[in-house]
Formats: C-alpha cells, sequence, structure tokens
C-alpha cells in the first residue's frame, strides 16, 4: 500500500549514498539516492544502469538495512524481505536495458538507515570484484520461560549468501554466549532485574552483521517481581448486543468469578456518526428493565427509576467491585466510519464525546472513554485518508477534554507487515495522550480466505510458512515500540473464540480448505467455549492452539496458551493484557482466570 506521508512537508535532500562508483567493465549498476527526509523517516530510490556493451534482460538487486530500517510502501520494482535483507525485481516492462540506458524505482522507508551489502544480479553494485557480504540482521529475540534467574531467548535466522556459522548473544551490549542454533537460555541472573539483549550473527568468512534490535526482559521476583499484583491492566470487552442471542448479561461477570479477576471492562460500542459520539443501542444500554433473576445484586428494575439497561447493571457491579474502571468503546469495525468526519473536527468529536460519557444518568458508571478507530488512514470496513496525522490529533483533542482525571485509551490495528496499518498512522506521537493502547493481537487470518492456507488467527510470534510476514503479536508490538511507544502502555489482545476452515484433510498448518466452517452465529468463527468440546486442541503453533477434527481446522487460545502469552507479555514488560470479549468464555472463567493468574 502506498501512502502519502506529509509530502507537502517533505523537503528534498540530495543524499546519495557510496554504493555505486560504476567500474568501466561491469554490465550493471546500481546507486541508491535518499530523495526525502522527514526524521522518521526517508523517501529512497534506486537506479539500476547497464553500463556494458549487450542488452540485459533482467536485473535483482539485494541489499541490507540496519535493524530499525524498513522498507514500507515501493513502486516500480517488486520488493520482498527477509530479516533486513531485501530483494527488488523488475516488473515485466523495466527489466530489458540497452547499453547506456537505466531504470528507476523507489519506496518509502521508516527509520534513518543506510542500505549496506549493495549486489545487482549477485555483483557488487559499483562494479568491482565480488566480495563475501556479512550476514543480515538476525530478528528480534523473544523472551519465554522467565524465572526470578533465567530467561530463554529466541529469533528468526539471519540471511548469508555463503551460510550464517552462528551467533553472538549480547546481554547490555557485552557477548555472553555464542550458539549455532537461533536460541539460548541466560542463566544466573538475578530476581526482579531488567536486562536487554541483541543478537549478532557470524558468517563462515567470521564476518558479523548487524545486531538485531533489542528486547527488554525483567526476571520475575525480587522487591517487586516485574509487577506486583495489580499492576497490571486486566480488561475484557462487554458487549451491549451480547444482552440478545448470547444472554450474556453483566450479572454472568459475577456468577463465573471473572469480577474477580479484572481490573476494567471496555463497554462496547457506542456509535460514531457524522463526526459525534453517540449512541449504539438505547434499549440495551440503558432502557431494558432487568427482572430479579437477571439483576446483579437481584433486585429488579421498577417502571419509573432514571436509569436501567446495562448501564444500571455496570452501576451495580461497580457498588459490589469498587475498584474496577469501566470505560465506554465508541468505534469498532461497524461503526468506525464516523472517525474520519470526526478527524475533521476533531474539537467538536471529542466535546460530544465528554457530553455523552459524561451525561448526569450515568456519568458515575464511566472513568474514562476508550477510542476504536478501525482504521486511521488505512481501510478497514471502509477506508480513510485522513492522513497520518489525524489520529494525533483526534486523541489530543479527547485528552484536553477529558482531563486528567479520566481514562482515555484505544484500540489499534496489529498489523505490523511492512508499509501496514501500524506505518500508517502516528501511534508513536499520540502515545502520551493515551493511558494505553489494546493492540488487537488476534483476527490475522481467517476464512475470509476461503481456500486457506489454514493458518492461527492469533500467532504470537512467526513461524516457518506463516501466510503474511508481520502478522503477529511480536512483531506488532516490536514496531510500535520501535515508533517510541512505552511497553507499559501496550496491552496484548487475546481472543476468547477460534476462527476456523472446512474441507480440511491436513491437520498441520498451511492446509487447503473449501470455506469457512460453520459457527453458532457466523460462519468461521466460534466461542471457545464452545471449540472446547467440539474441536478440542490437537497441537500448538506460534504459541496458539490449533485443532483438527473431522473435516474443519480451527485456531484458539486455550488456557495453557494464555498462561505462555501472559509470561511473554511480563517479560516483554507490557501494561498488561485484554481480550474480546465477556461472553466467549466458559461459564466459570476458564480464559478469564487464566489471563489473571498469568499476569500475577
Amino acid at each position: 500500500m502506498i501512502s502519502a506521508v506529509l509530502t507537502a512537508l517533505l523537503l528534498p535532500i540530495a543524499a546519495v549514498v557510496g554504493l555505486a562508483a560504476p567500474a568501466q567493465a561491469a554490465t550493471v549498476t546500481a546507486t541508491f539516492t535518499k530523495t526525502q527526509d522527514w526524521g522518521t523517516g526517508f523517501g529512497g530510490s534506486w537506479t539500476v544502469r547497464n553500463t556494458g556493451t549487450t542488452a540485459i534482460t533482467g536485473w535483482t538487486l539485494e541489499w541490507d538495512f540496519p535493524a530499525g530500517t524498513t522498507v514500507g510502501s515501493f513502486w516500480d520494482a517488486a520488493i520482498t524481505r527477509s530479516g533486513d535483507h531485501y530483494t527488488a525485481r523488475n516488473l515485466s516492462w523495466n527489466g530489458s536495458l540497452a547499453p547506456g540506458a537505466s531504470t528507476t524505482f523507489g519506496f518509502n522507508g521508516t527509520g534513518s538507515g543506510s542500505p549496506s551489502n549493495c549486489r545487482i544480479n549477485g555483483a557488487a553494485c559499483d562494479g568491482s570484484t565480488p566480495t563475501d557480504a556479512p550476514p543480515s540482521a538476525p530478528g528480534t529475540p523473544v523472551a519465554g520461560d522467565v524465572t526470578n534467574t533465567s530467561v530463554r531467548l529466541s529469533w528468526t535466522a539471519a540471511t548469508d549468501d555463503r551460510g550464517v556459522k552462528n551467533y553472538d548473544v549480547l546481554r547490555g551490549g557485552t557477548r555472553i554466549a555464542t550458539v549455532t542454533g537461533t536460541s539460548y537460555t541466560n542463566t544466573g541472573l538475578t530476581a526482579g532485574t531488567t536486562y536487554s539483549y541483541t543478537v549478532v550473527a557470524r558468517d563462515t568468512a567470521d564476518q558479523t552483521g548487524p545486531a538485531s534490535a533489542p528486547v527488554s526482559v525483567r526476571t520475575t521476583g525480587g522487591d517487586d517481581g516485574g509487577g506486583t499484583p495489580g499492576d497490571y491492566v486486566k480488561l475484557g470487552y462487554f458487549t451491549n448486543w451480547g444482552v440478545y442471542g448470547r444472554n450474556y448479561h453483566v450479572k454472568n461477570l459475577v456468577t463465573s468469578g471473572t469480577a474477580e479477576k479484572i481490573t476494567h471492562i471496555n463497554y462496547a460500542f457506542g456509535n460514531v456518526q457524522n463526526g459525534r459520539c453517540t449512541i449504539g443501542d438505547s434499549y440495551a444500554d440503558y432502557e431494558r428493565a432487568y427482572t430479579a433473576d437477571l439483576s446483579v445484586d437481584g433486585v429488579a428494575d421498577t417502571w419509573d427509576q432514571p436509569l436501567r439497561g446495562n448501564f444500571n447493571q455496570l452501576r451495580k457491579l461497580k457498588e459490589m467491585y469498587p475498584d474496577i474502571k469501566i470505560l465506554w468503546s465508541f468505534g469498532g469495525w461497524t461503526w468506525s466510519g464516523g472517525f474520519t468526519q470526526a478527524a475533521a473536527n476533531p474539537e467538536a468529536f471529542a466535546e460530544s464525546c465528554y457530553q455523552l460519557v459524561e451525561d448526569p444518568r450515568w456519568a458515575d458508571v464511566f472513568d474514562g472513554i476508550d477510542l476504536d478507530w478501525e482504521y486511521p488512514n488505512a481501510c478497514g470496513l471502509t477506508c480513510d485518508t485522513s492522513g497520518p496525522a489525524a489520529f494525533r490529533t483526534l486523541v489530543q483533542e479527547v485528552r484536553e477534554r477529558f482531563g486528567a482525571g479520566n481514562l482515555v485509551t484505544a484500540a489499534i490495528t496489529a498489523d505490523a507487515s511492512d508499509g501496514g496499518k501500524i506505518d500508517a498512522a502516528d501511534y508513536g506521537g499520540a502515545a502520551q495522550y493515551l493511558d494505553w493502547y489494546n493492540v488487537m493481537t488476534y483476527d490475522y487470518f481467517g476464512a475470509w480466505a476461503a481456500q486457506g492456507p489454514t493458518a492461527p488467527h492469533s500467532p504470537l510470534t512467526s513461524y516457518s510458512g506463516i501466510p503474511q510476514a508481520g502478522f503477529n503479536s511480536a512483531d506488532a508490538i516490536a514496531k510500535l515500540r520501535a515508533k517510541g511507544v512505552p511497553a507499559d502502555k501496550l496491552l496484548l489482545g487475546i481472543g476468547f473464540y477460534g476462527r476456523g476452515w472446512t474441507g480440511v484433510t491436513q491437520s498441520a498448518p498451511g492446509g487447503t480448505a473449501t470455506g469457512a466452517a460453520p459457527g453458532t452465529y457466523e460462519a468461521g468463527i466460534e466461542d471457545y467455549k464452545v471449540l472446547k468440546n467440539s474441536c478440542p486442541a490437537t497441537g500448538t503453533v506460534a504459541g496458539t492452539a490449533y485443532a483438527h477434527c473431522g473435516t474443519q481446522w480451527w485456531s484458539y487460545d486455550t488456557p495453557s496458551t494464555i498462561a505462555s502469552k501472559m509470561a511473554w507479555a511480563k517479560a516483554q514488560g507490557l501494561g498488561g493484557a485484554f481480550y474480546w470479549e465477556f461472553s466467549g468464555d466458559t461459564a466459570n472463567g476458564e480464559l478469564a482466570t487464566a489471563v489473571s493468574n498469568g499476569l500475577g
């Protein structure tokens, strides 16, 4: 996806990286030029030139970027990525170059690094005699199995033209081990202490490449143990439509034991219409009269009481559990279209939201607002072209209107692909105005791709064969942190449901399918409380369970995988976790319990 990145504000610079000094004998050379620079990113172009005496019919250009510098949108070439190694190939119309002819392709990048180890058709880009290039940077280490005194690190392999020999593991910039595989367990650590790790690859010529991006890990235990109980946000979504077909009410939070295991509730959803916050479902929200058997406190609503519905039930819940905070969430997949108009007048939007949330009839129920815009400057059910700064401006106005005494949060994309939705908006700049982000690290893959391949909808990490690079939780969290979002302002998302296909014969991920598996409310999706019995898990991949039963294939989280994800979230220093949504859990709150126990 090519996105406009403040084009009118960009200042071109004549910064030519010294990779190309064409030699007379070379057949083809390549020169890189940084055409624009806006601090956090840049525009770049490569010029491929035939310096020989005979025509060429195609070209392949390769280079490395240092960790933290990536290619986003691109044009006039096909660009692929493996780690920090990039490969660009000609398109059908610009592969043939006569002697002396040239062609140019371009891209937008993030970060500030410059390309290195450039090769064109296997030869050095400047026409000199090819030399052995150093390896690329390994993938960002992922921490797991964190204890008081140890942590296990794993990473995706680096690439090298002659093969990677081993990896140096660095802690705080000092090498602590050299290993041949892509994992290492560091022992002898101090409880309750934060450590920073990077990894460097070494090739068979003993050349070392650039370091991976760092990962910060805090061991458990110690005086604060990386967060005393109650420090972590444990948030669940309560949907207003759940009171209908699902027959799920606020009282279920009490009877399941879930209310004792959460710190926050997001009430979903309020609508966004004509750039304003509006009521989503007045009957469910504040009109429905509750009978005694469905009421939180066993007391029926009367015909003349000023507030009924979910809002009154949430008020009763807060009386029983006064530490629970409740936010009103606006937008969501269906109701995000109004955010485009809101971005055109963010002050009016903020005022409308404040007046609605602080309506005297229910002001005591809510402790703040959550904005679920799917997606700023990108496409969801509808497409937005408000520009990368629109989201930051909007949340700034909402924060100013709601003030420091209210919570202001946002649910955001977890698309960490190059040039994907995280790159489309200024989530780093907006973070200063928000208490936290609910990073929607689920729904990466599903039966909207009716023929497959089957894949976990909420992978924690990448894995061999994943259908789309950057579609996993670890990459999303790493990208947001690289953009300047503090780790403790990021919550890991968990789905209390599974996504599935039918017509599948292969048990392992990656199989073909014929369509969406049947679901209770919608094809291709089913609650955990159903799947745990109808299609029990048969394996795990990338930290998520999957199940093959008959011709159906499902992926979903279980108490076991949630425990592992919570350990990972703590190791990353995240602020906690959230889940969509309460009604998918069992009657005794198995998954909510796993989140709570995992965070401590």
